[in-house]
């Protein structure tokens, strides 16, 4: 079995990596080609487009940025001719019914398609500690959960394609809230002369605590947004995601609406390639 991956960004590299030390022959392409330099030293082969790729593997995992880009890579009809009876697995975030519509596509074309969209980080992906989500059939799940396992011991099947996709953005949308809640939180008790320290004891005291403030509480205070694990415009895609779909269900969003502004304003300053904790500068900006 051969396997290949398409999109080595943040995530994308090290999993690619993950799974060449797994002993997996691995084939991998980006469109950024000083992307994948640094994985071709490790043995890693480079593929020089979509096609080529799928013509080699039997198997390819996806880990691009949107839609937009899926279907410029994998919908042309060359690309669909060289995946023919072979696997797709996407692994990005994007929205379910997005989802559902590249499915269909794609099958249509005689290729099984799966989600599995994940929860964590580089770190979790180095140590195989992430999070995965199954949106597929039951035979699906069964012959491609081991792969999935690469990643993380805890590989769940949802229900079919779309469902692990709304549970994601679900996730997505909490990790928005509640970095924008703790940031204003946080500067409303540091423009009063909160003690750092007393607001932080309490908190971690309460009901109220999540072990993300922690994570982004020193990112806020030294407005230091460096070396991202997320970048800001990722959140701000998956929220503006989260809302087009919770618009067809009439779902009340006002509360996210706005940190979808605050995000926005954090772009606007320049932060977009930069840790999602950077919400925080557009909510306390300093000069």
């Amino acid at each position: 079995m051969e396997y290949g991956l398409i999109g080595t960004g943040l995530m994308g590299a090290p999993m690619a990596l993950r799974l060449h030390n797994a002993g997996l022959e691995m084939t991998i392409y980006n469109r950024t080609t000083e992307k994948v330099q640094h994985l071709a030293e490790f043995g890693i082969a480079i593929a020089g487009s979509p096609q080529a790729l799928a013509g080699v593997v039997d198997c390819v995992i996806l880990m691009l940025t949107d839609a937009h880009a899926i279907r410029e890579l994998i919908l042309t009809d060359a690309v669909k001719a060289a995946l023919a009876g072979k696997t797709v697995i996407q692994m990005g975030t994007i929205g379910p019914s997005e989802s559902q519509d590249i499915a269909k596509e794609l099958e249509e074309a005689g290729i099984q398609y799966l989600e599995a969209p994940v929860l964590g980080s580089i770190p979790q992906v180095q140590d195989g500690s992430l999070l995965l989500m199954v949106g597929s059939t039951p035979e699906q799940f069964g012959r491609w959960q081991s792969l999935l396992q690469h990643f993380g011991e805890s590989v769940r099947h949802i229900g079919p394609v779309g469902t692990a996709m709304a549970l994601k953005l679900s996730l997505n949308q909490l990790i928005a809230s509640l970095t924008n809640s703790f940031a204003l939180s946080l500067a409303f008790a540091n423009q009063n002369q909160v003690p750092v320290e007393q607001f932080m004891e309490i908190l971690r005291e309460s009901a109220l605590y999540a072990p993300t403030f922690d994570k982004k509480l020193a990112r806020m205070q030294e407005h230091n947004f460096e070396n991202p694990n997320f970048p800001t415009k990722h959140l701000l895609k998956d929220v503006q995601l989260f809302l087009k779909e919770a618009s067809t269900l009439e779902l009340q969003t006002g509360n996210l609406n706005g940190t979808e502004r605050i995000l926005e304003k954090a772009i606007a300053l320049g932060l977009g390639d930069l840790d999602y904790s950077a919400i925080a500068a557009a909510v306390e900006p300093r000069e």
